[in-house]
């Protein structure tokens, strides 16, 4: 089937311009067809904006095991909801995805259910090298330094060297130092307040672990991917990449602060932990000037019930994947940046990160993973609203200009106007490593 979309706005890496955008076969078959070319579709998208698709690199979409609180239904409706075509989901479930079956079990569940496309990260465990040496179908293997317990937890320098020196894969993990972690715990004792989620987990528990894993890269020679970077002293051991690192930065960290405990409490509770406004500054600073790439959510849901317990019984995470392309929206329409770093952020960059074959642009040849937005429309987010299975937001209440509007998967549309097209199964991202990552296919 050809689908026209025509009147748009279209944004491209070399700039935004008014193009018709020609779909067949799942891909983007031509940029300013001829004007003779017949479609069995055609979309007037006037006052509309063409993005390509979102690509989120870091969530928890729970399933299996942990289903109470997501599965891949009700997650990969808000995805496409959210305008995030694709998504590559950790290894954290229950069971863990820390075998190649593991990986082939949840790459068959969302064959059967999810609306968008999506990858399966393998997780690291002191264990299990072997495994990791011959993993296939992955974007890469996912090592938690710190913040983690059981066997995902892997801080023992013998079995980091192992990884960093045996595997082929990229690499990305949670860098929190789990001694130090525990140190400030002991420290400050048993009467815990929620402040204390951004002491115990503080700045240097956050420096400490990933200057330990840039040592670990820049030895090894080994790509490696900074995940949810929280502080803004992180950012200057970004400079110096040496065509290795690459970095990630997620909404809650660029837009909360320790301030917001008093007004949110537990629903902006975080692993790493959020920090102060002068973090969010600098970490806002440097994804303007490329020392991080990448923004994705880490989307962890946890149900009401369970983050309204006491701290520190409340467990840390938030729910964002289907607001967080409007949360950056609302940041163009604020001037604070532009629809082409959005593009590049959220879809290009993840794209070279992870070596994802034909996604994270507009351009022929590439799958039509697409999303149409109306940067004036202004929308207040509510709970009862979220298509997340935890049915909540730490944004609720807030009103956002600028709004995904209609989403597309290979050429299908999934979502218009908070209507899905359930009968719709997003694909299997395949990836080629040998490209070599994000330093290696700049333009």
């Amino acid at each position: 089937m050809r689908t026209l979309i025509k009147n748009a706005q279209v944004v491209l890496p070399t700039g935004i311009v008014a193009i018709p955008v020609l779909l067949e076969g799942g891909k983007i078959a031509d940029l300013d067809p001829a004007p003779q070319i017949t479609a069995d579709v055609t979309i007037d998208a006037t006052g509309l904006h063409l993005l390509p698709g979102v690509i989120d690199d870091q969530v928890h979409f729970r399933e299996p095991g942990l289903t109470h609180k997501e599965d891949l239904a009700s997650a990969s409706r808000a995805c496409a909801k959210g305008g995030v075509t694709t998504f590559l989901e950790m290894p954290n479930t229950k069971p863990a995805a820390i075998t190649q079956a593991g990986v082939n079990e949840k790459l068959a569940l969302a064959a059967s259910k999810s609306l968008v496309n999506y990858g399966f990260y393998i997780g690291a465990t002191p264990h299990n090298i072997e495994d990791l040496k011959t993993a296939q179908r992955t974007p890469g293997i996912k090592i938690f330094i710190g913040s983690s317990t059981g066997d995902l937890l892997v801080d023992e320098q013998s079995a980091l060297e192992r990884i960093f020196a045996e595997t082929s894969l990229p690499l990305t993990a949670h860098c929190e130092d789990e001694s130090t972690v525990r140190a400030n715990a002991a420290r400050l004792g048993d009467q815990l307040t929620l402040a204390d989620h951004s002491r115990i987990r503080d700045h240097q528990a956050a420096m400490i672990a990933t200057r330990r894993a840039l040592d670990l890269a820049f030895r090894h020679r080994h790509r490696f991917h900074v995940l949810h970077v929280s502080t803004g002293d992180e950012t200057a051991l970004l400079a110096d990449h040496q065509g290795l690192i690459t970095a990630e930065v997620c909404p809650h960290h660029l837009f909360f602060h320790i301030e917001d405990y008093e007004r949110l409490g537990s629903l902006v509770q975080m692993n790493p932990s959020i920090k102060t406004q002068d973090d969010n500054r600098r970490l806002w600073q440097a994804l303007q000037d490329g020392l991080i790439q990448v923004i994705a959510t880490d989307h962890a849901p946890h149900t009401w019930e369970e983050k309204q317990q006491p701290y520190p019984q409340s467990p840390s995470g938030l729910p964002a994947v289907e607001n967080s392309l409007a949360l950056l929206l609302d940041q163009a329409h604020r001037g604070a940046c532009t629809l082409e770093q959005i593009a590049h952020w959220m879809s290009d960059a993840p794209a070279r990160v992870w070596d994802l074959v034909d996604k994270g642009r507009i351009a022929p040849g590439y799958d039509a993973d697409l999303v149409l937005v109306d940067t004036h429309r202004q929308q207040t987010i509510q709970h009862a609203q979220q298509e997340t299975k935890c049915k909540w937001s730490p944004w609720d209440g807030v009103t956002l200009t600028g709004w995904p509007v209609r989403t597309w998967v290979h050429g299908e549309e999934v979502y218009r106007e908070g209507v899905f097209n359930t009968a719709v199964r997003g694909r299997e991202a395949t990836y080629d490593h040998a490209r070599g990552g994000y330093w290696a296919t700049q333009d």
